[in-house]
């Protein structure tokens, strides 16, 4: 397999096991050389720590990316997670083209929204531009109160397949190629997801756990970039990254003192196992 280099660019929360903390070893697992560009620096991620220390790193990036290209670093794919500003986006979408190498991929996961609501502290402003990114991404991995906002649909709890297809066409609409649709569910005690792509849609249905686990997401568009870098098909990616995560999440279930995130380090071994 070809060497690659990475960056993934979102934030480190120092405890929780979401984002970087999440991104930076599954990626490195997965074979990949791993840099990172950090939008904003937080002692905890945001959910059930109170009192969490948070330092905005704006600023720094556009300087960061500047030495960059200055010593002419370039990456095979940018793989973008949770951003704390419309003006980073701003930044990343103007620097992808002098980052990425010729053929690059761009993999965003609009991370933003969740449960029919926009994540604390986001806005409509903010969902405008992230459509800018969106729309000049080779691959989207939205949740279903994404996909919504994304594309200005209504936000359905209960859905059909008649649903989830207005939702990807009016993705690909936005100019995405490849729409990567999580957490979508037609039955009771099952989740899954959608990969649209070339006119073709295929569904890979999973077994839902009922228990709020914080950074799967991240755990989940991470599997995913690695397995897609490493030549799997989207479809397949998606496979091996939804089995990941699930796997991840029960082992983590009956451990009821660790509820800020998933175990997923001690199961790496199985990710790469599935790479091979």
């Amino acid at each position: 397999m070809e060497y690659k280099r990475i960056l993934t660019v979102q934030d480190i929360s120092c405890v929780g096991q979401c984002s970087l903390t999440v991104a930076l070893p599954i990626l490195s697992a997965c074979g990949l050389e791993t840099a990172i560009l950090p939008s904003a620096v937080l002692s905890t991620h945001t959910a059930g720590f109170p009192g969490y220390t948070f330092r905005d790193l704006t600023e720094d990036m556009p300087a960061v990316i500047s030495h960059w290209k200055k010593e002419k670093i370039k990456f095979s794919a940018v793989y973008t997670g949770y951003l704390g500003n419309a003006k980073q986006i701003a930044i990343l979408k103007d620097a992808f083209t002098g980052i990425l190498t010729e053929g690059g991929k761009q993999i965003v996961d609009p991370a933003m929204a969740d449960n029919g609501k926009l994540y604390s502290g986001f806005n409509m402003a903010f969902v405008e531009e992230m459509k800018k990114l969106v729309s000049s991404a080779d691959i989207i991995l939205p949740n279903i109160t994404e996909a919504a906002l994304l594309t200005g649909l209504e936000y359905r709890e209960q859905y059909d397949e008649s649903y989830i297809n207005r939702l990807t066409s009016a993705l690909h609409a936005l100019g995405v190629p490849i729409v990567i649709l999580t957490g979508v569910g037609y039955d009771s005690g099952f989740s899954g997801v959608i990969v649209s792509e070339n006119g073709e849609t295929n569904y890979y249905r999973h077994k839902k756990i009922n228990r709020v686990c914080h950074g799967t997401g991240d755990v989940f568009a991470a599997a995913f970039t690695g397995a897609y870098l490493s030549g799997k098909s989207s479809f397949h990616s998606s496979v091996i990254a939804a089995d990941y995560t699930v796997n991840c999440i029960q082992y983590t279930v009956s451990d009821t003192e660790h509820w800020y995130g998933v175990k997923f380090e001690p199961l790496l071994p199985d990710l790469i196992e599935k790479l091979k």
